[in-house]
């Protein structure tokens, strides 16, 4: 059984990840889903999650 979580139950490991992802996607021309003016990936990405507008899904697998 696999547990989903929503993004304010991820631990800073998964958060970092999901950064790195969406960071990594942005500098490679993915649309912005927020109003930002930054210029930096992995700032637009820091803001995008504090907004909650990431469509990332953290699954885990039983311990």
């Amino acid at each position: 059984m696999s547990d989903e979580r929503p993004m304010s139950g991820t631990n800073r490991y998964e958060k970092a990840r999901i950064l790195g992802a969406r960071a990594l996607q942005v500098s490679y021309g993915a649309p912005v889903l927020i109003e930002t003016d930054q210029t930096e990936p992995i700032l637009v990405a820091a803001e995008e999650y504090d907004a909650g507008v990431l469509p990332f899904t953290v699954r885990r697998g039983e311990r």
